[in-house]
């Protein structure tokens, strides 16, 4: 919203190249983000699935036990997509500032505060279905990207909220 406010005012055409590349990329990350509550569901129908199976024999123990592993892992990444995109759209609020409308400037931390509530909530279920994952080293890698999106989303929410407490104040 706050880069096409920018985009379609005069007053701020020096601008203009940014918010047309900031449109773009926020479009692309609501699609992207709409398509990772899909991906999540499906991710848990494949444990729903997973459970559902036999388990009589030692054969079915053994075919259900490695299906609710790849379920699982797929119940895992689901989220992480979705964190990775969160951390992405905390990147955009940030570069929103240099928009320089002051008005936005409480929209743009909204987006920021929006961001980091999704990804804090995509984390907790990484790491919820980590706890049955017993592959340790996909556990491990998802774990640091998971914390790595944690980090840097959490330095642009922080810079956007500094900037946003700044404007607030000068207002």
């Amino acid at each position: 919203m706050v880069a096409r406010i920018v985009a379609g005012n005069a007053k701020y055409a020096e601008q203009h190249a940014l918010a047309h590349d900031l449109i773009e990329k926020a479009d692309s990350l609501r699609d992207r983000s709409l398509t990772a509550r899909h991906d999540d569901e499906h991710a848990y129908g494949l444990v729903v699935a997973a459970t559902a199976l036999p388990k009589a024999t030692a054969v079915e123990k053994a075919e259900r036990a490695e299906a609710l592993q790849a379920a699982f892992a797929q119940a895992a990444a689901a989220p992480l997509a979705a964190a990775e995109s969160a951390k992405l759209i905390a990147t955009l609020a940030e570069r929103a500032l240099a928009l320089g409308n002051a008005h936005l400037v409480g929209d743009i931390g909204t987006a920021a505060e929006f961001a980091a509530a999704a990804l804090a909530s995509a984390a907790i279920n990484v790491r919820g279905n980590h706890t049955y994952l017993k592959d340790r080293d996909l556990i491990a890698k998802q774990a640091a990207l998971l914390e790595r999106y944690e980090r840097e989303c959490a330095t642009h929410v922080s810079r956007v909220r500094f900037e946003v407490g700044r404007a607030f104040a000068r207002a």
